[in-house]
Parts: C-alpha cells; structure tokens; sequence
C-alpha cells in the first residue's frame, strides 16, 4: 500500500466526518437509528476479539487465546473487575501455552 493511498483514504474519512457534521447539524436521529449507533463500539470490539482470537493469517486456529478469552469471558460474567478479567484471560492462556510447549 503506498502512501498517496494511505493519504487518500484518510482525506476521504475526514471528508466524511465533515459531510455528517455539516449536512446533519443540529437535526436529531430518529430513535431507533440512535438505539443501534450506541450498539456499534460494542458490536466492534467483539467482532475485533474474535478475529484476533481465531484466527492466524488467513486460517482460523483454536488455541490458548480462545481459552484465555473463555476464561476471561467466565470471570466477566461473574461480575469481576475489569483487572481481574484481564489477568484471569492471561494467566489461563499463558497456563495452556506452558504445558502444551
């Protein structure tokens, strides 16, 4: 990828950003375009975990990160702190991958 492509591409996101902000103003979203827009950063970070989960280039693996990620996945919905989740995903990831080798 060169740079006049990496350059365009982030003109052409600002430009965007621009547009919405000028050609929207200050008109309000219906409500139900406005419920899914809060849903978006959520539906991403998931969509990120998992492709960095299971997959490795362009094949899908199942590995110590998918365990780490149960296990962190686990201690979330037992309503851990965010450090505790974090650590619990490591430690069972780095666990799996020391008896394996």
């Amino acid at each position: 990828m060169s740079w006049t492509t990496i350059l365009l591409v982030a003109a052409g996101a600002y430009g965007f950003k621009a547009l919405g902000l000028l050609g929207l103003g200050d008109r309000k979203l219906p409500a139900a375009a406005e419920r899914v827009l809060a849903l978006v950063p959520a539906a991403l970070l998931a969509a990120l975990v998992a492709v960095d989960t299971f997959s490795a280039g362009r094949s899908l693996v199942l590995d110590a990160r998918a365990a780490g990620v149960a296990a962190g996945g686990t201690a979330a919905l037992l309503r851990a702190p965010f450090p505790v989740v974090v650590a619990v995903a490591a430690l069972v990831a780095a666990g799996i991958r020391q008896l394996v080798g």
